[in-house]
Parts: structure tokens; sequence; C-alpha cells
């Protein structure tokens, strides 16, 4: 549910203006033709963010821990059966984050003025998810929110335990990386020159790889503030590209592309999807609104774009299976799963057990991958050492043998 803006003619033909609140401006038609009102033009209603939020200059982050708190405290407090007002301003007036606390008093305002929790809630788009929002609206109109925050709990607790593990695994090789980087820097700025120094008093002539690197440091030296300048606008430009429509989709599709790492971002957006879908159809949300939801749950513009597909496949007519196997994205066993599921109406169940497949799968490629990735790196930082003491301690060798002949 949102605010929609409209203007309109009533019963006598005089202009009229004013806003009402519906699922959608289709929906805020026929409220208005039901009241009288020919609209005119209907517009979203900008969302207003409470006072108290507004004067912060710095806004506390509302994380996944957050929202797993909440949706855990709201499962317990509408099963023991406490009045929604006064459950959600008890969790305001107790929850630690201040910016948490501000959006629970608005929306217990909203409430206090006849809304609906889920429209309070969407007033709020940077710390209610749209997926959230459209469970809650479910739960509220078939008189299963208690049932509906329990879900939201087991999912959000769910995705939170895969990223963990997605950015566990991906924190070792990056470490690696940027030692590996700095390392070359300081080498080349102040070790080499030291040795090359040394080696321009003998006057000798120097081995291919040392004069590989003394030619290395000389550019380090001479143009490092370019390049530090160079990575510096190449990060911001690269920042500002991936944020871009066309950039986003780019990032997101090379992303799943990666060596090593690809195969289990895909597999971490599949159990996203399947599990964010699984319980969006167990609520009781319509399948191709399901899919738009879940096509921004995902996080991936690459897949939402395949997911958007799927939508328009079954809005054109066409089953969930025969849309998702035109996807291209799921194996043939997770294809069969979803046709079985289909024919017995157990879709949901059926997606449950395709997430926790792609999580198993997630989970052994997560362990394994520390051990795939360590030969590779062990190689590169071998390769770097014997290099450096191929160039630095080939000349001494020489200089030895010509000082121990002569």
């Amino acid at each position: 549910m949102a605010d929609f803006r409209y203007r309109g003619r009533d019963a006598e033909g005089q202009l009229t203006s004013g806003s009402i609140e519906a699922a959608n401006e289709g929906a805020a038609a026929d409220t208005l033709l039901r009241r009288g009102v020919t609209p005119l033009d209907i517009n979203l209603a900008p969302a207003k963010a409470p006072a108290g939020i507004q004067l912060q200059l710095f806004k506390p982050k509302v994380g996944s821990d957050d929202l797993i708190v909440f949706t855990r405290q709201m499962y317990a407090l509408t099963k023991a059966g406490i009045p929604l007002l006064r459950a959600i301003e008890g969790l305001a007036d107790n929850t630690s984050n201040k910016r948490l606390s501000a959006v629970l008093h608005d929306v217990v305002d909203s409430l206090e003025r006849g809304r609906e929790l889920s429209t309070a809630m969407a007033a709020h788009p940077d710390v209610f998810p749209r997926l959230l929002v459209s469970i809650v609206h479910v739960g509220e109109n078939t008189g299963q929110l208690e049932q509906a925050f329990e879900q939201l709990s087991e999912y959000l607790a769910r995705e939170q335990e895969t990223r963990k593990q997605v950015k566990t695994a991906l924190r070792y090789p990056m470490f690696i990386s940027i030692a590996l980087v700095v390392a070359m820097f300081v080498l080349n700025i102040f070790v080499i020159p030291t040795f090359a120094s040394m080696f321009k008093r003998f006057d000798v002539e120097l081995p291919l790889a040392t004069r590989v690197l003394i030619g290395t440091s000389d550019f380090f030296v001479a143009w490092w503030p370019v390049m530090l300048l160079g990575g510096v606008l190449g990060f911001v430009f690269i920042r500002r590209y991936v944020r871009s429509e066309a950039g986003r989709l780019r990032w997101d599709y090379l992303k799943i592309r990666l060596p090593l790492f690809g195969d289990i971002v895909l597999r971490s957006l599949l159990s996203r999807f399947s599990r964010s879908f699984a319980v969006m159809l167990r609520a009781g949300v319509p399948l191709t609104q399901a899919l738009s939801l879940v096509a921004e749950a995902v996080d991936n513009s690459w897949m939402g774009k395949r997911i958007n597909d799927m939508r328009r496949s079954v809005e054109r007519g066409e089953s969930l299976t025969r849309a998702t196997r035109h996807s291209q994205l799921f194996t043939p066993l997770v294809l069969q799963m979803i046709a079985v599921g289909e024919e017995t109406g157990r879709v949901d169940e059926l997606l449950h057990e395709v997430a926790d497949y792609y999580e198993r799968e997630v989970e052994y490629d997560l362990k394994s991958l520390t051990a795939r990735i360590e030969p590779i790196m062990l190689v590169i930082v071998a390769a770097m050492i014997a290099v450096m003491a191929l160039g630095i301690f080939m000349p001494m060798w020489d200089m030895m043998s010509a000082y121990q002949g002569g």
C-alpha cells in the first residue's frame, strides 16, 4: 500500500484533489470512481521521513542484524497476543539502534492514524525491503501476521549466514592480494634503489634480471605520484561506472564469471532466489508479483533481469517450469524439482529444497576454496621472491667470483 496524490472531477464536474491510499495507480483509480470522482491525474506521493530522521546528518545504518532481531521479537510478541501498537512501541523504546527507533516511532504514529502496518513500513524503503513489506501485507490480509514474521526471521537469518560465509571465504585472497601490492611498492621504492646504487659503484655489466628490477624500481620511484593518482582516479571512475545501470549490469555479470569465485557467487544467488521465492509463495503473494520482488531481493541486476524475463514469460501464459528452463539459470535437477512442484501444487516446498541444495553446494565450495587458492598464491609469491632473489644476488655472485678469480 502507498499514498497517491490525485486530481479529478466530482459528480458535479468540479475540480478536486487530494491523496488516497492504494496498492497501485489502478486500485487508486477504481477507488476514486467508486467515490464518484473521475481521475485526471494520479501520481505516487513522495514518502516523508519523520523530522527526527531528517535532522540527522549521519544516519546510523539499519543492518540485517537489526532486522533479524526486529522480526524475531515481532514474532514472539504477536504470538503472545500483545496488541500490535503496543508491541512496536515497546520495541521502539528498547532498541539500541537510534535510526530504527526513530523509524518505529514513526510507524507507531502511522498506526495511530489508522494506517496498516505494511503501509507504515513501506514509507521507509531504505530500512524495510519491499520483500519484507509485501510479506507483512499478505500476513495482515490473511490474518497470519505471526507466521509472516516467523518466515521473515528465518529467511533473513539464512541470508545473513550465507553472506557471512561468502565474505569469510573472499577475505583471505583479498588480504593476500593487498599485501602483495603493498610489498611491491615498498620493495621498488625503498629496497631495490639501495642495491642499485651499490651495483653502480662497481661499474660491471649486470644480469638481465637485475636490469629489469632496477628499471622497474626507477619507474616506480619516478612515477609513483602519477601511479597513485591514476589508481585513485581509476577507482572513482570504476565506482561511478558500476553505479550506473549499464555498469552495474556488466559488473554483476562479471562477478559470476570470475575464475574460482564465479560459481560460488552464482550458487549463492540461486540459493537466495529460491529461498526468497519460496517464502513469497508460502506467504500467499501472487506468482508474478513474487517474481518482481525476488528480482530485487537477489541484489544482482543481471540475475534480476533474467528473473524479470521469467515473470514476463509467465504473464504471457507460459508455465513456471517453461519460464525457468528458458532462463538457463538452473541445473536439470532443479528444473525437475520445480516441474514436480508445479504439477503437485507444492512449488514453495520444493523451492525450499532447491535453496537447501544450493546452500550445501556453496558451503562445500567455500570450505574447499582455501585449498584451491593457497597453491596459486604460493606460486605467485614464490615467483616474486625468485625474481627478486635472482636480480639481487646474481650480481653479487658474479662480483665474488671475479674477486676470487683475481
